[in-house]
């Protein structure tokens, strides 16, 4: 399902993800959006930050084989990290359509930022995301909040034993460790989705990932000794996965978890109640790619990413007139509040 996440945006962008329950609430709120245009898409925007980003990642690469085979090339695998993070939230605005309408050209977007450039999967990201986006922080039916090295409610923590018993105990204490995996983990998983895919997406999807590897440790293996490359590709993988969870961890956790045998939750109530917004400037929002408006990116998918900012404000005031909470929160405290969860989840087992 590589166009998942297309398909959720293209529906919020017409309103028809606004049916239900508070489809009224939603309604005038999409119309002051609409009205103001921020829905309309920023191609040039883009084209402007893939270009410095593309010649980042060239700068990077210049260094590498200059400085060539000695330690002190590692100290290039941070900006090669950020750089890399930068790239991945490209490929994530390409699969909400927010770069362009053409799903070929978003797709192809999304095939060369995540696939070729990052080696992870970008059918895999959006079937994951769209769930995601679907139904925030539902235990059912969101990924991100089922059962997996972590844990997210007291009832998925109880049927936990031996390792991951002990794992779900000091989760709270072992997250930001366990993101330094994530870089690796998001490669080992698109591989396994190649499975799910039809043949022909799966083999162009699996050679681009192959070519990545090839790419990298080709790379890698021209510039420096075998050691030193496995050495710089830890680290770099380290730091990747280290800065892309702490992009994503402030969102969701520690928010509303819409109870399964409930009421269901309309359109506004579901995306607002489970999201986390991060307040900055422009370092934060550079920072966190600018997720750190989470409220916005999910009752909006499909809105640019310079457009979240300028959204927020209405959205804000519209919550506050209807008495709906706005979750806002600095970035140590949403950190805070995050980990505070997982310790929550884990407390029974200590």
């Amino acid at each position: 399902m590589p166009q998942a996440a297309t398909t959720v945006a293209e529906r919020t962008r017409d309103g028809a993800a606004s049916a239900g329950s508070t489809g009224s609430d939603f309604a005038p709120l999409l119309r002051a959006v609409k009205g103001q245009g921020l829905l309309e898409r920023r191609t040039g925007w883009y084209a402007a930050g893939i270009a410095a980003n593309l010649l980042a990642l060239g700068a990077v690469l210049t260094g590498m084989v200059l400085l060539g085979d000695t330690w002190w090339t590692l100290l290039l695998a941070l900006p090669l990290a950020v750089i890399w993070s930068r790239t991945a939230f490209v490929g994530h605005d390409a699969g909400h359509a927010q770069i362009t309408g053409d799903r070929r050209a978003s797709r192809a977007i999304g095939l060369v930022h995540a696939n070729l450039l990052l080696g992870m999967n970008e059918a895999w990201w959006n079937d994951k995301h769209v769930r995601h986006h679907a139904n925030p922080n539902h235990v059912d039916k969101d990924p991100d909040v089922g059962v997996g090295a972590l844990v997210w409610t007291q009832k998925q923590a109880a049927q936990r034993e031996g390792f991951a018993r002990w794992l779900t105990r000091n989760q709270a204490l072992l997250f930001f460790p366990m993101l330094l995996l994530e870089g690796i983990a998001l490669k080992i998983s698109g591989f396994q989705y190649l499975r799910q895919q039809p043949a022909r997406e799966r083999t162009l999807s699996a050679l681009l990932l192959v070519a990545h590897l090839g790419l990298y440790a080709a790379l890698l293996l021209t510039v420096m000794s075998p050691g030193k490359a496995v050495v710089f590709a830890l680290v770099h993988h380290a730091l990747f996965g280290l800065h892309l969870g702490m992009a994503f961890a402030p969102n969701h956790k520690g928010m509303e978890m819409p109870d399964p045998d409930g009421d269901r939750w309309g359109h506004l109530q579901r995306q607002v109640l489970t999201s986390r917004n991060v307040r900055g400037a422009v370092l934060t929002d550079w920072f966190l790619g600018g997720l750190n408006y989470q409220i916005e990116h999910h009752l909006f998918p499909s809105m640019p990413r310079p457009h979240l900012r300028l959204a927020q404000p209405l959205v804000k005031a519209h919550c506050e007139a209807l008495g709906m909470p706005y979750a806002e929160t600095g970035l140590i405290e949403s950190y805070r509040q995050a980990l505070e969860h997982m310790h929550e989840v884990g407390a029974p087992l200590r």
